[in-house]
């Protein structure tokens, strides 16, 4: 007998009640986001920004990381809206193809490259360059945004070629980038231990693996659909929610309350 039945209750307030109580507890239910599903390699936008030497980003990854080449991947490729999400780790070579916001579009002499890490998350918003989902790109019609960490005492001062005469600027803020999966073997800071994994003291609140290979033993799970997605990620405000049907929640209710009376 369920604990909030009662003999004196007609069978129709019993399942009202019932429904009452179980969609009480629906806010605590985790529902699941559709995450960005990308391909090994191809092509993305590039941004940049700020992150000081020795910060701890939301991988958890050691602080020494934050010494070699190291960015943020877009929210729902990254695969977490809260902490670590299964990009943590990986490892990409991104190539500088073209400028994007320029007219006409820059592109360089020299073809430069850099093998990064992905450390941390560039929050999902409305606008934008980490605002693809799996219902459209972002303004670059890309589904992958890498936000630079730059400068860096890693990558040098003019990895971002321009032509300041002809466009007046020497950072174009944004560019067409190709990307590759590759081993983390091939990154800058693979040869400093200090520079691999998860800070010790954070625990379980973080996943930063050496060299991932992308199956489930060594990939990091998404921190959202662990521990739920709240209805803000206290950055852009901009919410992710699933259509609930009412429909299963009456049917498994009448089911259950079928045992019972």
């Amino acid at each position: 007998m369920l604990p909030w039945s009662n003999f004196s209750a007609t069978p129709w307030s019993q399942l009202l009640s019932f429904i009452f109580i179980f969609l009480s507890f629906l806010p605590h239910i985790s529902w699941a986001s559709e995450w960005i599903d990308y391909s090994p390699d191809g092509y993305a936008t590039m941004t940049h920004y700020s992150l000081p030497e020795n910060f701890i980003a939301a991988c958890g990854c050691t602080s020494t990381s934050t010494n070699y080449p190291t960015a943020a991947m877009n929210q729902m490729a990254y695969g977490s809206s809260t902490s670590y999400g299964p990009a943590c780790g990986q490892c990409f070579n991104l190539t500088l193809l073209n400028s994007f916001l320029s007219n006409p579009p820059f592109y360089p002499n020299v073809t430069k490259s850099v093998v990064i890490k992905v450390t941390d998350l560039c929050p999902l918003s409305h606008s934008g360059w980490c605002n693809a989902t799996t219902h459209g790109p972002n303004a670059g019609s890309h589904y992958l945004n890498f936000d630079l960490a730059w400068p860096s005492s890693s990558i040098p001062n003019d990895f971002f070629p321009s032509n300041e005469p002809l466009y007046g600027c020497t950072d174009f803020g944004v560019w067409n980038v190709s990307y590759q999966s590759v081993s983390c073997t091939n990154w800058k800071g693979w040869n400093n231990a200090a520079a691999l994994g998860s800070v010790v003291n954070l625990g379980y609140s973080a996943c930063c693996p050496n060299n991932p290979a992308g199956s489930t033993n060594d990939t990091c799970p998404s921190y959202s659909d662990d521990s739920g997605i709240p209805p803000d990620t206290q950055t852009s405000g901009f919410t992710i929610s699933s259509p609930i049907s009412l429909l299963p929640i009456v049917t498994l209710a009448v089911s259950l309350l079928s045992h019972v009376l």
